[in-house]
């Protein structure tokens, strides 16, 4: 088989298989172009660090309103952001811990990662890959009534963070981030829908506004508690790797049976599970120490 490859290599370049010539050809054919790879860039990633690859929508201001996103938040959206970011941790396992919201999402690879050999375009190009085309494929089972009028876009960027105490502290800067943004989202849909007034009403009724005075315009002119509203909308989505059991129905042949008999059966199975509460204070790292742990 061999033998026919080179063959046919050397014929495609002109040359007889068994002549001086071709042998000379066949090897300068193999050698000629290979000095392209010289000028692949070395992009391996520092041993030893988080690696964070975090995604966003591109454009998706429009998109949101050309699919007529519900506003402030819409429940479909993201739970259609999750479903994706789950599809993401379980196709590459070394994912320790995701955070997303809006149209945003966090995959933090272990320290000690071997995948892609920490190439930094391998980690980028794969999460943001599975992501876009999970987003299309599910979209019909959370958009039900929705089409898809056109594929949506994100983009991505690599940051790698040496300390724990780093990785803590970015998703804390994403959490505040997200407690920023949807307060002031949650007032200025209130302003426009509510009380009638254009976006650019809105916008300048809240320009120089401190958080307490949104959740006073909340509570004073629309009755509205802000920290009564959905944890999902304040503090955004967190997945992380949990052992859960799960019951299935199984055949099992029991002595002296001449039938397989319908059983339940109890299984612990490794799930990615979303959880919306504070990641923060100290209380969430406390209650699950294998996430930062050296050997995970």
């Amino acid at each position: 088989m061999l033998r026919c490859c080179r063959a046919a290599a050397a014929i495609a370049a002109g040359c007889a298989p068994g002549s001086p010539r071709g042998r000379r050809g066949l090897a300068m054919a193999k050698s000629k172009f290979e000095y392209v790879r010289d000028f692949e860039a070395d992009d391996t990633v520092l041993p030893n660090c988080w690696i964070v690859v975090r995604l966003d929508g591109r454009n998706f201001h429009r998109f949101s309103e050309q699919h007529e996103f519900k506003k402030p938040n819409d429940d479909r959206a993201l739970h259609l952001m999750t479903k994706c970011a789950q599809t993401v941790m379980e196709e590459l396992e070394d994912i320790a811990i995701a955070y997303g919201q809006s149209d945003e999402y966090s995959f933090v690879f272990k320290k000690k990662s071997r995948w892609f050999k920490r190439r930094a375009s391998k980690f980028m190009t794969h999460v943001v890959s599975q992501f876009s085309s999970s987003y299309v494929f599910y979209w019909k089972d959370y958009f039900k009534d929705q089409q898809l009028l056109y594929p949506p876009g994100f983009d991505g960027r690599i940051v790698l963070y040496p300390s724990n105490q780093n990785l803590k502290d970015y998703l804390s800067w994403r959490q505040a981030d997200c407690h920023i943004n949807n307060l002031y989202n949650t007032v200025f849909w209130m302003l426009v829908q509510r009380s009638g007034l254009t976006p650019g009403q809105a916008q300048e009724r809240l320009r120089g506004t401190l958080a307490g005075d949104k959740n006073e315009i909340l509570f004073s002119e629309f009755n509205i508690n802000y920290n009564n509203e959905p944890l999902m909308y304040r503090k955004g989505t967190v997945l992380i790797w949990q052992k859960v059991n799960e019951v299935i129905t199984k055949k099992i042949k029991l002595p002296k049976e001449e039938e397989e008999k319908e059983m339940e059966v109890t299984r612990t199975k490794t799930k990615v599970v979303p959880l919306h509460c504070d990641i923060i204070g100290d209380q969430f790292w406390e209650e699950y120490p294998e996430i930062l742990a050296e050997d995970s």
